[in-house]
């Protein structure tokens, strides 16, 4: 009951972390972008993560968190993934309209469920699927304002959707699988995304923007809400990995979407956005479709049912290839080695019966106290 209790008040702490720090850093960065003309949305966001590995790295110095060892290979894949995704939705903002790239996110939701369906079995009630359709209506409403379509802003939109819902369940999938904490797969894949962000983020930037980074006049204002956004990400990074880690990749989704409206909600209260009818319908629309995904997925967890079981076996079966490696070859030779304690302790046991001359009495001696030792 303790423990229960103790994963409950986590997952709301972790919930209420990633809210407050999220809709933070909106707001800072929209202060950072929209009134003081700072456009490197990607080049930040690289500044972000390289900011979240150093505080990682010297909170592992004083000894906050253990260290644990994840194969190269995964650890790189996962990172350049979700380092990917990052580029991808900047990429396809910068080519859309906002209309169309508020679309995009609604899309991650679906198609996340859809991923986890069909590859790792998992089942989804349907009156979750009725709430996460009166959420995400909810949310068009209050956000969607313009559809313009075009192929370039089309493909890159699939491809952002692709690469965060595969990102956000390998997220879920490593920790459960390799029995990591969210704050060491961060520090394990954070220097891969910001290696490949720090790259590409100038590059993409320039392609949105028409302007360079390093060219930029950094003003004092400017590098002071530079710092706060960086010191907002690593609570932003840390809270993500920690929301996905304890609950799931849709979880997380629905969760975005409700720092979406209040987002809107504080941009009018503090930055006097425009704030029509529609928010409002939309925003209470989405409210309660959030408030049924919670009750509902509340009382589905409660049930423990027999496919939770199934699906994560399905997962182990279908991220193997990935977590192929040191992790693997470590659990097979501790196998061996368990083999072999086993095998030497029943020889030792052997050579502890009396050595009769008679070949069969033995024998006979040897088989008796070999199934003495067998569990009953």
């Amino acid at each position: 009951m303790g423990e229960a209790w103790s994963f409950q008040f986590g997952v709301v702490g972790a919930l209420f972390l990633s809210v407050a720090s999220s809709v933070s850093i909106v707001i800072c960065n929209k202060a950072l972008m929209s009134n003081l003309g700072f456009p490197f949305a990607t080049t930040l966001t690289s500044w972000h993560l390289m900011v979240t590995f150093f505080t990682l790295h010297l909170a592992k110095r004083f000894n906050f968190f253990e260290s644990k060892s994840i194969d190269m290979k995964t650890v790189m894949l996962f990172g350049v993934l979700n380092g990917v995704s990052i580029g991808l939705l900047n990429l396809s903002l910068g080519f859309n309209s906002i209309g169309f790239y508020q679309m995009t996110k609604l899309a991650i939701i679906p198609f996340t469920v859809m991923l986890e369906t069909a590859f790792l079995k998992k089942q989804f009630s349907q009156r979750i699927r009725i709430s996460l359709f009166i959420l995400l209506l909810g949310v068009a409403i209050a956000s969607v304002t313009d559809l313009q379509l075009n192929v370039l802003g089309s493909v890159l939109s699939i491809l952002a959707i692709i690469t965060t819902c595969v990102g956000q369940i390998l997220t879920n999938t490593i920790q459960k699988k390799l029995s990591v904490s969210s704050t060491q797969l961060l520090y394990q894949s954070a220097p891969f995304q910001a290696a490949i962000l720090f790259f590409t983020g100038p590059l993409v930037d320039r392609c949105l923007t028409h302007q360079n980074v390093f060219a930029f006049k950094y003003s004092p204002i400017i590098l002071g809400f530079i710092i706060l956004s960086c010191v907002i990400a690593v609570s932003v990074n840390f809270s993500t990995f920690l929301v996905i880690g304890k609950t799931s990749p849709v979880t997380y989704q629905v969760l975005g979407h409700l720092k979406t409206c209040l987002v809107l909600a504080f941009g009018y209260t503090l930055l006097h956005d425009p704030f029509t009818h529609r928010n409002i319908i939309g925003i209470t629309v989405a409210v309660f479709g959030m408030a049924m995904y919670s009750y509902f997925a509340t009382n589905d967890s409660k049930k423990k049912p027999l496919v939770d079981v199934l699906s994560q076996a399905r997962e182990r079966e279908v991220v193997a290839p990935l977590m192929s490696g040191k992790n693997i070859d470590h659990q097979d030779k501790d196998v061996h080695e368990a083999k072999k304690s086993s095998k030497g302790s029943v020889d030792e046991s052997l050579e502890k019966v009396p050595r009769y001359r008679c070949s069969w009495m033995r024998s006979w001696c040897q088989l008796v106290h070999f199934r003495a030792l067998l569990p009953s």
